[in-house]
């Protein structure tokens, strides 16, 4: 479909007033889902990232990794168990998790950001102990609770110019490595960041008053609200840990969180720079 030169300025003009908003101020993305694995939605999400950056939005990109992580375990004939969702890590599990994470996965984003234009920095929670965390549960060996952030290395890799992207691996005093939940480590970075707002990809529309039905969408949830959702059973399943982290981000000072399907190309751009928007914003 051609698009006029007429619509091309008015599509450009209608972001102005996004740009004017989220000049200067801190945008933190977590990248999980389909959109990690589809090359074609991955260069997507790391070219929305660079032009965000570019027209001087500070972008924090943190990341999971669970599928290349399963995937490695696999190729070395390591089995695979989860519990209530959490992947039971031992002390060869979790070095894998950091090999993969803070390794593959980031230094591949990284070069990515960089071949598109922008500027990156890898990082992990480990460095300058961004993340500090503990055993989560005995029973799941090194799955960490996050016990203290400290988002300073971040500040300086943005007052730099560079773009900030994270594999949520954390320690603790003692050298030890964990494998963190990156809807939890984003959340808690964003509230300590004090960041504009949080994207979090996921592969559905968003909250979904129906389940079933991706017509069903929940265009904007107050926190307030969601006690009643998960009464109501609107919220359940996989979907209450994701929605718990995006409520503890606004109530970590994050002035809005948004859930968004990481399946539709530019799904960033359309939420942050666009009158329509696009999945569940959390107020």
């Amino acid at each position: 479909m051609k698009i006029e030169n007429k619509d091309r300025a008015k599509i450009l003009i209608e972001a102005l007033p996004y740009i004017q908003n989220y000049y200067n101020k801190i945008v933190v993305v977590k990248y999980g889902g389909n959109a990690m694995i589809n090359e074609e939605l991955k260069n997507a999400v790391m070219g929305d990232i660079v032009l965000l950056s570019l027209i001087g939005i500070k972008v924090v990109l943190i990341h999971g990794g669970g599928p290349e992580i399963t995937g490695m375990l696999d190729k070395v004939g390591k089995k695979t168990e989860f519990v209530n969702g959490l992947r039971v890590t031992d002390r060869e599990t979790v070095d894998i998790c950091q090999m993969v994470l803070s390794g593959k996965i980031n230094k591949g984003l990284v070069n990515l950001i960089q071949n598109m234009g922008g500027k990156a920095m890898g990082l992990c929670g480990c460095d300058g102990h961004i993340i500090e965390a503990e055993m989560l549960d005995e029973k799941l060996g090194f799955v960490g609770k996050i016990t203290d952030v400290d988002v300073q290395p971040i500040l300086d890799v943005l007052e730099k110019g560079y773009i900030p992207v994270i594999s949520t691996v954390g320690c603790d005093k003692e050298g030890n490595i964990y494998n963190i939940n990156a809807d939890t480590a984003a959340s808690k970075i964003a509230g300590m960041l004090k960041a504009e707002s949080l994207i979090s990809m996921t592969d559905i529309r968003g909250l979904l008053r129906d389940k079933d039905d991706e017509e069903s969408l929940i265009p904007v949830v107050n926190v307030s609200e969601a006690p009643q959702l998960m009464s109501d059973g609107i919220i359940s399943g996989g979907m209450i840990p994701k929605v718990d982290c995006c409520i503890e981000a606004v109530r970590q000072g994050v002035n809005k969180v948004f859930m968004i399907d990481g399946r539709v190309p530019h799904s960033i751009l359309l939420e942050v720079l666009t009158d329509e928007g696009i999945g569940t914003m959390f107020i």
